[in-house]
């Protein structure tokens, strides 16, 4: 086992207090002290009985369980109501903990099982109401055979609950049985659905790009802002589809062409008309958005940080240009690091398959939700991307204490009580407020109750008095049949039912990729992606089968801007003012908090489900999705303005185009390499740059001291190896580049907390000199978490920083000096400065002798539990966690193990899985896990993968039961 170096970080002293009983408990757990009691039987009364024979009630024939090596499972039943039931068994053996924390979060729970430390969290989600809209989606949107599969499932769940509590489930449990009476509630299919609200936050789209920029307007001009937020390169990136049209604005057709001159929703940029977050913004709009963005970071601190790198790779090649002459799939999503992974391997199979018992179906699932997420059954295999589609909005609103501003009237908010349950303490109640826009969100916290004090909305706009609140748009909290999309996607037999299936995959919204035994290959993006006020119109609420109370109608004609003037006197500006042959008037779009008492900025209905991009066959053989933009940009439905910037997905064609020219092939073991590809695009752009730099220190000793890590690039290929000491180098330069180029011009609010700088005062109506000439400086102290600060270093600022790089006079490059260090004048003494910054920092963390720095040393992981691994003292965090690995990869390069550039260089986002499908013979098919199937600390399968993981390496995939049984392992029979 890697060496444990993880201590304990600064909490707050309520928490630690709490955690203080918990592990002592932990301790005489694991006997460390007082050894005799409970000792090593206590740690291992939850690991699961994996052979042998078990009764499950419910069942209405046997069940086999077969574990391979590395503890993972494939299910055999004569039915689908026995699979599912044995798949909740199995999941509830392995990841009960996971599961009961993940439901506790998705119903804003978590203070029952943590104390007063989560009512604040549990608060926000409360008013969110994640756990309300799966009910009515239970209630309301699933099919009948999808509620019986969910309560097969939790019936599973239940049995192995009935028979296992306290230590007998986890370790944690035995824990948590000191600090209160948390006992477990039965599993219901609601928690199952609730998970994948969980998932829609975790890839939400641009939110948090929305509220950055707003919060940039305190300190930079609307053009600096735009500076930050390039548009996509489209003449240097491939979107996923190359050419395609939408014919009569209904019907995408991969293969038809744009008009002439025709200029799509997603051309333009710096768009939005009427919207907050113009120049004006100041304090009051700074310190409300800033609580925002802390209240959100709050929840993904289970789920992982939001950012540039949350993303995925997947990948396809046609049998056209692979070894085995049939298509070769590969993908893996990037996520926050956890223990345990966030996926589950497992093998789901029917004894003979037909109606009564559909699937054969094998990959990556959900603990605590039935069925197979991303993987393959016998004739079709498919991967997933995050789209990355914008589907939320911030909306400001003038509201009283009862009603809100909407349309010249006051309108009474929807409200609804909510109790918060705390151990150990009396409970909490909460008054949630709704708009027809959705929650306010800003009423979970003192300080956003003054959100858009000052929000720099255009005229015109309603009295601020004391502010505007804000409330949240968002497709998930509309109830869906992503559920259902699941399902069918586990017994789709070819491309016509995988369309047909992801039309219901509608949250998250995620790019599907797809193979077929017959040869095939393919790609779907689904998803309820909104049309905004003044854009065209797609879908209806009614059309889409939507809600009806928080969209307009839809209908109308196509419409791309919203007026400046009440043309026709009806007392508000929108649509109906629209001049004639008025059509390039700017749209809503999404990128800022918009106005919510004007009707022109609702959201009208949803692209429609035909028109959304998809590919079959294409001519050149392959298919790359990596988060970059979908479609070019004449595609007429605005999906985001916020994509990934293309520079992974843009190596992987890259990498396709080097292997397939002059009639090579591709196998198995190219696309496993081009997975661990460590490239990084920013280090090919800058280093010619950084080796032309004439570096000099302030001696002749200094001068060589840095310019022994300078030499360190000469001959550098670029790739970022663990063991590589110019990666080391390079991103430490790149680090301090950034800071010194953007980082230190940044509001605090998006600047690492407790980072503290001298500043000019930010928003000042004073003179901006006093009488002795000097300008007046104020400390001000960073105050975002780490792992979400700017600039991130994605490739967002590949492409900020490839536009000025040219530019050697540009502002960006300039800094203020101080008395005895004068500031950079250009781009080469500011880079001459990131230089010798990087080497005196590299000294610090690596030492002096630069041929012993590597990239790994720096660029580690960490896996912690994701509750008491977090939190807990130092020795808890040493018992349920697991590293440091030293890993390669970078931010943007295909092998994502992603670091945040303001925050350090620890991972903080990962590949969490790889898979690599042959559709020519699946059983020489090959995948890996983060972690392991088990979730029990000292259980041999905890991180039995990682290993191998970290060094790219793939375990071999059985699926059929020939192949299964090759393979070996325990056998456990589950009878009635």
């Amino acid at each position: 086992m890697p060496a444990n170096k993880n201590g304990p970080g600064k909490k707050k002293k309520g928490r630690r207090a709490r955690l203080l009983v918990i592990t002592i408990v932990l301790l005489l757990v694991a006997g460390v002290a007082f050894g005799a009691y409970w000792s090593v039987s206590t740690v291992r009364a939850s690991f699961p009985q994996t052979e042998g024979t078990l009764q499950l009630k419910g069942l209405s024939g046997q069940v086999k369980v077969a574990r391979d090596d590395h503890g993972i499972p494939q299910i055999y039943a004569d039915n689908a109501d026995d699979l599912f039931r044995a798949q909740g068994f199995v999941h509830a053996q392995d990841r009960f903990w996971e599961m009961d924390v993940r439901r506790h979060l998705t119903a804003g729970r978590l203070s029952e099982m943590f104390g007063s430390g989560e009512v604040e969290t549990d608060a926000f989600l409360r008013t969110m109401g994640w756990r309300r809209v799966a009910q009515q989606e239970y209630d309301t949107k699933l099919s009948p055979a999808t509620k019986k599969y969910l309560q097969a499932y939790a019936d599973g769940v239940n049995a192995y609950l009935k028979d296992h509590k306290g230590k007998s489930l986890s370790v944690e449990y035995a824990a948590l049985s000191f600090q209160n009476d948390y006992e477990p509630e039965p599993w219901t299919p609601v928690d199952s659905v609730a998970w994948l609200k969980a998932m829609a936050w975790d890839l939400r789209g641009n939110m948090q790009d929305e509220i950055d920029r707003s919060l940039a307007s305190s300190r930079l001009k609307p053009e600096q802002i735009e500076d930050l937020y390039p548009a996509y390169p489209y003449d240097r990136n491939k979107p996923i589809i190359e050419g395609g049209a939408v014919e009569g604005g209904k019907a995408y057709d991969p293969k038809g062409g744009a008009a002439a001159g025709a200029a799509g929703a997603q051309a333009g940029q710096n768009t939005q008309s009427g919207a907050a977050g113009g120049a004006g913004a100041t304090g009051g709009l700074r310190s409300s958005l800033s609580s925002l963005s802390s209240s959100l970071e709050k929840v993904p601190a289970l789920l992982g940080p939001s950012g540039n790198g949350i993303g995925s790779n997947s990948w396809v090649v046609s049998g056209k240009y692979t070894t085995t002459g049939k298509p070769l799939l590969a993908n893996d999503p990037h996520l926050a690091p956890q223990m345990p992974s966030l996926w589950y391997q497992v093998g789901l199979h029917c004894n003979t398959t037909g109606p009564q018992c559909p699937f054969d179906v094998a990959g990556y699932s959900f603990s605590g939700m039935p069925g197979v997420v991303i993987g393959h059954n016998k004739d079709i295999a498919w991967g997933m991307t995050n789209l990355g589609a914008d589907v939320s909005d911030l909306y400001l609103e003038k509201v009283t204490t009862d009603s809100y501003l909407y349309d010249g009237k006051q309108v009474p908010f929807t409200t609804r009580k909510e109790t918060i349950k705390v151990a150990g303490e009396d409970s909490r109640e909460i008054t949630v407020r709704e708009t027809n826009n959705g929650p306010i969100v800003s009423d979970r916290n003192d300080e956003l109750v003054k959100v858009g004090e000052k929000a720099p909305v255009k005229d015109p706009a309603p009295d601020r008095a004391e502010g505007y609140a804000v409330a949240l748009r968002w497709t998930a909290l509309d109830p869906g049949k992503t559920m259902d999309g699941l399902f069918a996607l586990d017994q789709a037999g070819d491309f016509a039912a995988f369309r047909k299936a992801a039309a219901d995959f509608e949250v998250p919204s995620q790019n599907l990729i797809y193979a077929d035994t017959k040869g095939n290959i393919g790609y779907q993006a689904p998803g309820r992606i909104p049309v905004r006020g003044g854009a065209k119109a797609g879908e209806s609420e009614a059309q889409a089968g939507g809600s009806t109370g928080t969209a307009g109608t839809g209908a109308g004609t196509p419409a791309t801007g919203l007026p400046k003037t009440d043309i026709n006197g009806d007392g508000r500006i929108d649509a109906k003012d629209r001049p004639k042959g008025d059509e390039q008037a700017a749209a809503p779009d999404g990128r800022l908090p918009a106005p919510g008492w004007d009707p022109a900025y609702r959201w009208t209905g949803w692209v429609p489900q035909t028109a959304l991009p998809w590919d079959y066959n294409p001519e050149r053989g392959y298919i790359v999705t990596a988060n970059q933009a979908v479609a070019d940009k004449n595609y007429p439905y605005l999906l985001t303005q916020d994509w990934g910037y293309g520079a992974r997905s843009q190596r992987i064609n890259d990498l396709i185009q080097s292997k397939i020219k002059d009639g090579g092939k591709i196998s198995t073991e190219d696309m496993q390499k081009m997975q661990m590809d460590n490239t990084s695009e920013i280090a090919r752009l800058l280093t010619p740059y950084l080796l032309k730099i004439n570096l000099k220190g302030a001696n002749e000793r200094e001068t060589k001291y840095v310019r022994e890590a300078q030499k360190l690039l000469k001959d550098w290929d670029y790739t970022q190896e663990p063991d590589s000491a110019a990666a080391a180098y390079f991103n430490a330069v790149w680090r301090n580049t950034l800071k010194l180029a953007f980082g230190n011009k940044l509001p605090k609010e998006l600047r690492v907390k407790d980072q503290c700088l001298r500043v000019r005062p930010a928003g000042g109506s004073g003179p901006q000199e006093d009488l002795s000439g000097r300008t007046p400086l104020v400390v001000e102290c960073g105050e975002r978490e780490p792992d979400n600060a700017q600039p991130d270093g994605g490739d967002r600022w590949f492409e900020v920083v490839r536009k000025i790089l040219d530019k050697p006079d540009n502002d960006w490059w300039k800094t203020p000096g101080t008395r005895l260090t004068p500031g950079a004048k250009n781009r080469d003494e500011l880079l001459a400065q990131a230089m010798k910054d990087a080497r005196w920092e590299l000294t610090s963390k690596l030492g002096k002798d630069v041929t012993q720095w590597s990239w790994g040393r720096l660029h580690q992981l960490n896996l912690k539990n994701q509750t008491l691994g977090k939190e807990g003292p130092g020795i808890v965090q040493w018992m349920l966690n697991r590293g440091p690995w030293n890993l390669g990869g970078g931010e943007a390069a295909v092998n994502a193990a992603g670091w945040n550039a303001a925050g350090g260089y620890d991972v903080v986002w990962v590949p969490s899985m790889r898979m690599v499908v042959n559709l020519a013979d699946f059983d020489k098919s090959r995948w890996i896990n983060l972690t392991g199937a088990s979730g029990h600390a000292y259980n041999t399968h905890y991180y039995d993968q990682t290993d191998k993981w970290a060094k790219g390496e793939l375990l071999p995939w059985a699926y059929s039961t020939d192949a299964v049984k090759k393979a070996g392992g325990p056998v456990l029979t589950l009878k009635p």
